[in-house]
């Protein structure tokens, strides 16, 4: 599925494009200390994840932020792509795809639900159908998630997760002979079929908004009872809000815990 050169590389790298909630940190019209902090932890992108391994390079999540992620991060080469949900945060750069080289009989392999699909067809229709699509331009190829799939030597396993009424998806990855990482960017709770699919994993990636309750997402308490639930893997949080100062917060969580912020890059063998 492959198609471009990568740089001689051993394992898999993830890289954090964006660890904030959905207006973005600072956000607009807000002077609290964490918008007007100079702590560069603090300044988080939409969320949205890179994942890479000789071969092959995907992005989870194209938020409006994604071009600029793309430059800072120096990405070249995507060869597919994975949504979670179609909320506007994780959707609305899907236009930014078009820099990368595709041929276009192959098209961009794009993976999410058939609901995420049906959202994604009817806001960028000039990219799905032909006749309103410019030669050369993003030819996004739909895949509906309907169970695990395959991206270079990784499995990748989607699992329900709740976010209010959004139909919104987990997923774990398992690179061939390496690590196995949870993805839940957006999540209120995760049910028992799905605890079972995330069960086992070396890094856990989860939802994390705030220390106060919030009816869509995580906050600190759940994130961190999810992550002892499972065996207390090596776990990261993302989706912060700026009600949480980097430096601050981080002095309070277990060793095993920290919180991620963007181009934190984790490097496995």
């Amino acid at each position: 599925m492959c198609h471009h050169f990568y740089p001689a590389m051993a394992g898999k790298k993830i890289t954090f494009l964006g660890t904030g909630t959905s207006v973005g940190i600072p956000a607009i019209g807000c002077g609290c200390a964490v918008c007007r902090s100079g702590d560069p932890r603090d300044r988080r992108l939409r969320c949205s994840l890179w994942v890479r391994e000789p071969g092959a390079s995907w992005i989870v999540d194209t938020g409006p932020d994604l071009r600029a992620q793309c430059l800072r991060a120096g990405i070249t080469a995507v060869d597919a792509v994975i949504l979670s949900h179609p909320h506007t945060d994780h959707i609305m750069g899907f236009d930014d795809l078009r820099r990368f080289p595709m041929p276009d009989h192959d098209g961009l392999p794009v993976h999410a639900s058939p609901v995420t699909l049906e959202m994604l067809e009817k806001a960028f229709s000039f990219a799905f159908h032909p006749r309103a699509r410019w030669p050369g331009y993003l030819h996004p190829r739909p895949l509906p998630i309907v169970g695990p799939f395959r991206i270079g030597t990784t499995n990748v396993l989607p699992f329900p997760v709740v976010h209010g009424a959004t139909p919104t998806l987990g997923f774990r990855f398992d690179c061939d002979g390496g690590p196995s990482v949870a993805y839940l960017s957006d999540a209120k709770s995760v049910g028992d079929e799905a605890l079972e699919v995330v069960r086992g994993v070396d890094v856990l990636i989860c939802d994390a908004l705030r220390f106060l309750p919030h009816p869509t997402h995580m906050n600190f308490a759940e994130a961190l009872a999810l992550s002892e639930s499972l065996g207390g893997p090596r776990t990261y949080f993302t989706h912060i809000s700026c009600d949480v100062c980097h430096a601050e917060a981080e002095k309070d969580l277990p060793a095993h815990v920290q919180l991620a912020y963007d181009t934190l890059e984790l490097d496995f063998p």
